[in-house]
């Protein structure tokens, strides 16, 4: 097993490499929004989604799924799906956000 490893290790090309090193970034920032959103959790004593969650899932999905486009793999491209979730997440995250910073509307005059 570790002879077929090595034999592959040493056949990758740079570009080969280049792709594997996306693939592995995007797994890696994905999985470290568990990391995340634990440490987060531990911190506020009761359980949160933090939108650095959102981020790393979002950014960490393309990433796997650019990786799986180039590999031509069903199975990873169908599995980064909730790429579209976290984007709408981080849309209304933002929409909130806005509606928050807005200035609230001034009251109506008073009647006579």
């Amino acid at each position: 097993m570790a002879a077929k490893l090595i034999a592959w290790w040493n056949a990758l090309t740079p570009a080969e490499f280049l792709w594997l090193s996306v693939g592995l970034v995007g797994q890696v920032l994905f999985s470290a929004r568990w990391l995340i959103q634990w440490f987060v959790t531990e911190k506020s004593r009761r359980s949160t989604m933090p939108e650095t969650f959102w981020y790393l899932s979002l950014f960490g999905g393309l990433l796997v799924f650019a990786y799986g486009l180039h590999r031509l793999d069903p199975v990873i491209i169908l599995g980064q799906f909730g790429v579209l979730i976290y984007a709408r997440n981080l849309f209304f995250i933002r929409k909130e956000k806005m509606e928050g910073a807005s200035p609230a509307p001034a009251p109506a005059p008073a009647g006579r």
